[in-house]
């Protein structure tokens, strides 16, 4: 355990931050699930909507650091392949 006030005070902010950043991760992967569910459901206008409202979080997720560039770009880039498939 943290022994100094400044160690005790750096405790205290890790904690914050990681609470943060988990609900953060966790509200990202919502959408990512919900687009998942709307191209399951085979509903083209419906996933475009979706994706449409999922992209700034997925972006505002890279730009926090909670998940890496190319993670985000790769999940985008394959849920617009199959928006895009369905008729």
């Amino acid at each position: 355990m943290a022994n100094s006030a400044g160690s005790k005070k750096r405790a205290r902010q890790a904690e914050k931050r990681r609470q943060h950043n988990a609900s953060f991760r966790s509200m990202t992967r919502t959408y990512m699930k919900k687009v998942a569910a709307a191209i399951e459901a085979g509903d083209k206008a419906v996933a475009t909507e979706i994706y449409k409202t999922a992209q700034p979080v997925l972006d505002a997720s890279v730009s926090k650091g909670i998940f890496t560039k190319n993670k985000i770009a790769r999940l985008k880039s394959r849920m617009n392949i199959k928006i895009k498939a369905l008729a």
